[in-house]
């Protein structure tokens, strides 16, 4: 892994008091705090805004386009200020493509606490952005920029979509088959790199799972047997996967040993690289996950570690798995992996590990 551009600098995860989408406030205390919100006009337009806590809101332009809007920041998850930038800007992305939809242009959102950091080391963090919206061929069109105790960078990310191939969290079918297109474990991974615990084969891991844009999406949202659509980023594999359980009305079944999950990630969890964002996940929405006999403490750590970047989670028929799989094998996400099924209709949907 590299080290800050000036040696005499602190270390950019040093600077934060958490990182990346192990950041984000707790569930449950987000839920109370947009209460107020729900009392707001909703116009005709809006296809999707909070009610089932989807990734981007949608805004019908007409009856061929809508518009995804969508923001997401962090303070660093890494040291390395390119690094830092890249991964960011592949998360915000990623819930334009988590709608279906195709990103066209980007903000960026920056804070940076302009006497701690070099001039340098901002201009590499905005650097390692752009150079992922070249990736996705999108410009920066613009942004806003503060002084800020904690160095934060993020994007507004916009896309566009049919809205007859939008995607919601909320659609999945009993039958439909769940398939995960990224491994589990970047929270634990970015514990253990802020104790300097981290191999350096594990840091690149970590920045190839975190910088790898959710290019499927539109693909996905192309299939007719694909229902619903989300990603798994701050809340886990157990609170998106109640997200869209609690959206559908259905249980959601996963098996915890067909998770993918990052070379390395058990041992590291058994020294204790385990992030307070997956206890506050815990604490916000345990009471709707059911565990099996023997599932262990680490287990529950890894079902709701915070994934900076994380996979799409696809709800699809079971005659349109090859097509998914097939979508996600065409942009190199070769640890894409089905890990349950959706159950039949629930008045008080769960996720149900076994």
């Amino acid at each position: 892994m590299t080290a800050p551009l000036d040696a005499a600098e602190p270390r950019l995860t040093s600077l934060a008091h958490g990182g990346g989408c192990g950041c984000k406030i707790a569930p449950g205390v987000l839920s109370g705090l947009l209460r107020g919100s729900a009392a707001l006009p909703v116009p005709p337009e809006l296809l999707v805004g909070i009610e089932t806590s989807d990734d981007a809101a949608v805004y019908r332009l007409n009856e061929r386009q809508a518009l995804v809007a969508t923001t997401d920041f962090f303070m660093p998850v890494v040291d390395d200020p390119y690094d830092f930038g890249r991964i960011a800007a592949t998360n915000a992305i990623s819930d334009v493509y988590a709608m279906g939809a195709t990103p066209v242009l980007a903000l960026a959102v920056v804070g940076m606490p302009i006497n701690a950091i070099s001039h340098d080391t901002i201009a590499r963090i905005l650097d390692g952005g752009a150079s992922i919206c070249r990736e996705a061929g999108i410009p920066i069109a613009g942004g806003h920029t503060i002084d800020s105790v904690e160095p934060i960078y993020g994007l507004v990310a916009l896309g566009l979509v049919d809205p007859a191939r939008l995607k919601r969290n909320a659609d999945a079918r009993p039958g439909d088959l769940l398939v995960l297109g990224k491994p589990l474990g970047v929270g634990v991974m970015s514990a253990a790199l802020k104790k300097g615990a981290l191999s350096p084969e594990g840091y690149t891991r970590m920045i190839d799972v975190t910088t790898r844009l959710n290019r499927p999406g539109p693909d996905l949202a192309a299939i007719d047997g694909v229902h619903a659509l989300t990603d798994v980023t701050g809340f886990g594999l157990g609170g998106h996967a109640l997200e869209m359980a609690r959206g559908s009305g259905c249980d959601l079944m996963i098996d915890w040993r067909a998770v993918p999950r990052l070379d390395g990630i058990e041992g590291l969890i058994a020294d204790g690289h385990v992030t307070g964002a997956s206890a506050r996940n815990w604490a916000s929405y345990g009471d709707g996950i059911a565990l099996p006999q023997g599932f262990t403490d680490a287990d529950r750590a890894l079902l709701t570690d915070p994934q900076t970047s994380g996979g799409l989670l696809v709800a699809c028929a079971p005659d349109a798995l090859a097509q998914v799989q097939a979508a996600f094998a065409a942009h190199g996400f070769d640890r894409a992996a089905v890990i349950g099924e959706v159950a039949g209709n629930a008045t008080a949907p769960r996720v149900l590990l076994r």
